[in-house]
């Protein structure tokens, strides 16, 4: 197997540079392909969701969480996390586990 995902990235414009590694540069990466849209675990499944995003804000990152409503037979609802922070990607290596 390769090496784990590492981005190294920084929060604009004075909120530091960040060496986010395995499935928390994988979460980053799909926050920022996402955009203002965000992404849920609906739509991208993953198994820790809540808990990528609580280690991303511990780092500095702005991450918005948006409670939204579903139906169907399992109804409830589902967060969408949206990243608020500007970031810059300075280097990538790795590949996602």
């Amino acid at each position: 197997m390769g090496d784990k995902l590492h981005v190294l990235a920084r929060i604009e414009p004075d909120g530091g540079v960040h060496d986010v590694i395995g499935r928390d540069a994988w979460a980053l990466k799909n926050l920022l392909n996402a955009g203002s849209r965000g992404c849920t675990p609906i739509d991208n499944p993953a198994p820790r969701w809540s808990h990528y995003v609580f280690k991303l804000r511990r780092a500095g990152f702005i991450i918005e969480t948006i409670d939204e409503p579903h139906g169907g037979a399992f109804a409830g609802s589902h967060a969408r996390y949206v990243l608020k922070s500007q970031v810059s990607v300075l280097a990538e290596k790795g590949r996602a586990a």
